[in-house]
Parts: structure tokens; C-alpha cells; sequence
């Protein structure tokens, strides 16, 4: 099979932090949402990962599936219903994003199995010291949230990242069915663009 280069990210940088007393939590036959009643959530969009803190059963990490209005998120992973009670202070902490899932080697049946992605960054990313890059694989079908995994070897995290290179590459084999690139720990900086070749 011959190369494919596909662009699975352009530039996207760190967004503003939510916070708000009328943030609520609930699950409606296996639709989990977030919403509020007037604090705008519209900074917030599909593939986005949000780390909710302040509450009573939420304080995790989500990943965002969709923006249904300005004032509803749906996301993947599942919440606890928790209604706001208008005085507790609940943030919404933009630390990432995932990108759309591509087609790796194991979709094709390929037997090489080989991959490359290059990262490129804003010199102001070495900032953060929880920030982490990663590609992610899976080898179902039709993945949840639940099925990718972080691949071995494509992690470049704030060691790597001393401002002074702003290109970074990895190789990675694996039959995988899919794949897609993983951001977490953001709080500065941008990603310019992500690149993958299989």
C-alpha cells in the first residue's frame, strides 16, 4: 500500500477555563451531558478534554463528543447526575484535545504495520509541566473511549519539550485499526499542527 500523509490537527492552542454555580451533570438514556442554565459553554468543542472540578461525583477528565448548544456538552465518559445547587463553584479546566480518528495499518489488514507522526509546537508549550503528546491506537472496530490506548514510544511530554525544537517526530509500528493523536495537561501554548503517514 502506498504512503498516505493526512493532517490530523492545525493550530490549537489553550482555551479559557469555565466556571460557574449553575453547572449541572446528568445521564438521560446513556446520553451523559453537561450543562448549565446561563454560564456559556460555547468555548468548548467536540474532541475537546475538559477536567471538571468543585464537585460532589464529577472530578474527572472528559472527553467531549458534542456541543449541542451554548449551554450543553455531551460527552463520552459517563457523569453522575448532579443538579447545581447555585452556590458551589464548579471549573470546567480545558486541558486538551483528541483528533478525529484515522485509518491505521490493521484496517487495510497490512502486515507492516508501520507509522509516523510529527508534532509541531509553539516555543511557549515547554511551559507546561504536565503537558503530554501522545498517539493513541485501538483495535476495535467501532471504538468507544474505553478502547484507545496510549501507543509505546510516541510520548513527548515537557521533558522533551525545552522550546528550542519545535518539531517532534516519532516512528510507531502495531496493526492498528485506528488511530488518532492525544493531547493532555495543556494550560499554555498552542499545537500548530499534527502530522501522521502510515
Amino acid at each position: 500500500m502506498a504512503q498516505t500523509s493526512t493532517t490530523l490537527a492545525t493550530s490549537s492552542g489553550h482555551k479559557a477555563n469555565i466556571t460557574g454555580t449553575d453547572i449541572s451533570f446528568n445521564e438521560v438514556s446513556g446520553v451523559y451531558k453537561i450543562t448549565s442554565t446561563s454560564t456559556a459553554l460555547t468555548n468548548i468543542d467536540a474532541l475537546d478534554t475538559i477536567t471538571v472540578t468543585g464537585t460532589t461525583n464529577n472530578n474527572k477528565t472528559f472527553t467531549v463528543k458534542s456541543r449541542e448548544s451554548a449551554n450543553e456538552l455531551r460527552v463520552e465518559e459517563a457523569v453522575v447526575d448532579e443538579s447545581a445547587d447555585g452556590s458551589t463553584t464548579y471549573t470546567l479546566d480545558y486541558t486538551g484535545f483528541v483528533t478525529d480518528k484515522v485509518k491505521g495499518d490493521g484496517y487495510y489488514s497490512q502486515g507492516d504495520g508501520t507509522h509516523t507522526v510529527a508534532f509541531y509546537v509553539d516555543a511557549s508549550l515547554n511551559d507546561d509541566a504536565n503537558i503530554k503528546l501522545c498517539m493513541q491506537g485501538t483495535l476495535a472496530t467501532t471504538p468507544t473511549e474505553n478502547d484507545w490506548f496510549d501507543i509505546s514510544g510516541t510520548t513527548i511530554n515537557q521533558t522533551h519539550l525545552d522550546g528550542s525544537t519545535l518539531i517532534h517526530s516519532s516512528n510507531f509500528t502495531g496493526n492498528f485499526v485506528w488511530v488518532r493523536a492525544k493531547v493532555s495537561g495543556m494550560s499554555a501554548g498552542s499545537i500548530t499542527k499534527i502530522l501522521y503517514n502510515n
